[in-house]
């Protein structure tokens, strides 16, 4: 889908964007696997923004694909609960995508001890996420990597889907190959987690099940602590696959690789003891081992869930973050002197690989 001509494109586009000296750092306020995230303001407008430095080790040989998917598609999409690129250039041996800066995510906000959100308010966040999720689906595009770390949380209360890097489009007829190894293990789908490389959007309805769950239920559903471990944990909550319950599974590329104990599903309501049975009856419909079985997105915003008591907040009601709301929950594990501060800002920007 992507060409050498999008990539000579790209950089032709990037060379006419703004230079890193037009923004001033502020701090940093995250990294990952794939680069680092800045909070800075532009100085001729003072908005607030954060810079993602996409890392790219071997730039000879062009931009890598993910980079290029990802500029492609946050260009492409428009929607209020979703991630808007604003900008993007290159910076050295890396890639700078600019963005709104969002002080908060729904991980903060689930994890602030001082925020107590009611039920209508985490409904509203589910809205949002499902609204968010929807539009992506309709365009052809799923996001593979939904968690709460990745919806992020503005100054204006709404919550917008974020992080593309490991987004692709798919077909709606038909289906193509992908590599299974997306997706934060926590929200993994199990189609992922026996090695499946067919697999479609739906991937991305276990994850909102996942989030919905701990939301809810105040504590992640299915915390592996390694893969083997997470699909252990899926079968004995879930029971074992059958091929009523999941037709196919055995012909999944690693199904014979590994064997568990035959157990039984546990009940949910020692799965999810903290939420009501409306609540319970939403969340299984995105956690089914048939992917083809799963609530989608549009359908799930018609669910009863959002229409039985309490009713969702408006966005009006919904919790405004405090400002740098990330580092107060994380306990200022990136804050330093203001010295100290820029000549980490600077060796992480102009950093050679």
């Amino acid at each position: 889908m992507y060409s050498h001509n999008d990539d000579i494109r790209i950089h032709k586009l990037s060379k006419k964007r703004t230079k890193m000296d037009d923004y001033m750092m502020i701090k940093r306020i995250g990294e990952g696997a794939h680069g680092y995230v800045l909070h800075a303001k532009c100085k001729e407008t003072s908005k607030e923004v954060a810079l993602k430095k996409v890392l790219v080790k071997r730039k000879e040989k062009g931009l890598p694909n993910e980079i290029i998917r990802e500029i492609k598609t946050l260009q492409a999409v428009d929607c209020r609960y979703v991630m808007k690129l604003l900008d993007f250039f290159s910076k050295g041996s890396g890639f700078i995508l600019v963005f709104d800066y969002m002080p908060s995510g729904l991980w903060e906000m689930l994890n602030d001890e001082h925020i107590k959100l009611s039920e209508g308010q985490l409904k509203t966040y589910m809205q949002m996420l499902l609204q968010g999720v929807s539009y992506l689906h309709e365009n052809r595009i799923m996001h593979r990597d939904l968690k709460p770390a990745n919806l992020l949380i503005g100054q204006d209360g709404i919550l917008r889907i974020a992080d593309f890097g490991q987004a692709r489009p798919f077909l709606k007829d038909g289906v193509k190959c992908y590599t299974p190894q997306v997706s934060t293990r926590w929200y993994r789908a199990p189609e992922l987690l026996y090695g499946s490389r067919k697999y479609t959007e739906a991937l991305d309805l276990w994850a909102v099940g996942c989030i919905v769950a701990e939301a809810f239920n105040k504590m992640p559903l299915f915390p592996g602590e390694t893969d083997i471990d997470q699909l252990a944990l899926v079968i004995r909550s879930l029971g074992s696959p059958t091929e009523e319950n999941w037709p196919g599974h055995t012909k999944l590329p690693d199904f014979n690789k590994i064997s568990f104990k035959q157990s039984p599903p546990l009940p949910w309501e020692k799965l999810l003891p903290f939420v009501n049975k409306d609540t319970r009856e939403f969340i299984k419909a995105f956690i089914k081992y048939d992917a083809n079985k799963r609530l989608t997105a549009k359908q799930a915003l018609k669910h009863p869930f959002f229409s039985s008591d309490p009713l969702p907040a408006t966005e009006n009601e919904m919790p405004i973050p405090p400002y740098d709301h990330r580092t107060l929950v994380n306990g200022n594990m990136y804050e330093n002197h203001d010295e100290e501060l820029f000549e980490e800002l600077s060796r992480l920007i102009d950093e050679k690989f």
